[in-house]
């Protein structure tokens, strides 16, 4: 992993997910990319430097949101971009080779009732890549404990899981896996990939409705740092991020939650 991208938004939660994805690259070569997208306008003739004036100021926030974090010793660039805030952070990611983005569960809505905003949800739904999501003032610590929970052992590529087996050799972290049994489950779901096999610490298979809800069953029993999920293009988590926002009815979660991109 040497690329990570950090999108902020409202800048008290930028401080906190920019110090948190600072103290998870800690120790190793990684580049951290922290860019603010500010909206494209329509004005008149008159008021053509408006862009000018919401890339000064988009840069003055991200000077004051690098004043206030402890970068020890990472290599941190930080950029102004205009356009729409999905896009250019594809776009980004694309052309920078990020290996991860960091992001909080919430940059801008105030409602309590939202886990996801709008913002986290769309890089979930429209990027391919996999996104570490930090609840509200979440301060980082070493990652001991991961809980992955899947419905389908069947992973099309090895890439998903990079993400996961390099904070595994990092921290020396445990992994424990929930395999979830739901009234749609096939016979080809109970295939375990031989990468995950070789990666697990524990595991438990367990039946319920939703994977969230075999989440929620046994995730105080595990007592994890970090929260693992992968979304694929159907099944729950497809139909979860269908809207972008994510409400806490739905699913939440009270630590870190890396969401893995897997194909089918």
């Amino acid at each position: 992993m040497k690329n990570i991208l950090v999108p902020i938004g409202s800048s008290k939660n930028a401080i906190n997910t920019l110090q948190y994805a600072i103290d998870f690259a800690e120790g190793a070569n990684v580049t951290i990319y922290v860019i603010k997208v500010y909206g494209v306008t329509k004005v008149a003739s008159s008021m053509k430097n408006i862009d000018t004036v919401l890339e000064e100021d988009s840069n003055k926030e991200l000077k004051a949101v690098l004043n206030e974090v402890d970068s020890k010793g990472v290599e941190i660039i930080t950029k102004a971009i205009k356009g729409d805030v999905i896009d250019s952070i594809d776009r980004v990611s694309k052309q920078l080779h990020i290996d991860l983005i960091i992001s909080s569960a919430k940059s801008i809505s105030t409602d309590e009732k939202v886990y996801l905003g709008k913002i986290t949800g769309g890089l979930i739904k429209h990027t391919d890549i996999p996104v570490l999501v930090i609840p509200k003032n979440y301060k980082f610590k070493k990652i001991k404990k991961i809980l992955m929970a899947i419905k389908s052992g069947v992973i099309s590529s090895t890439d998903v899981l990079t993400p996961l087996k390099i904070i595994i050799n990092k921290y020396s972290t445990t992994l424990d896996l929930i395999r979830v049994i739901t009234p749609s489950s096939s016979i080809e779901n109970e295939e375990l990939n031989n990468e995950v096999t070789s990666l697990i610490t524990n595991t438990k298979t367990t039946e319920n409705a939703t994977i969230f809800q075999g989440v929620l069953e046994h995730i105080h029993e595990s007592n994890p740092d970090l929260l693992c999920v992968i979304r694929r293009k159907r099944g729950f988590f497809k139909r979860l991020w269908e809207k972008e926002r994510v409400y806490k009815k739905d699913f939440e979660s009270r630590i870190p939650l890396l969401v893995l991109k897997g194909a089918s």
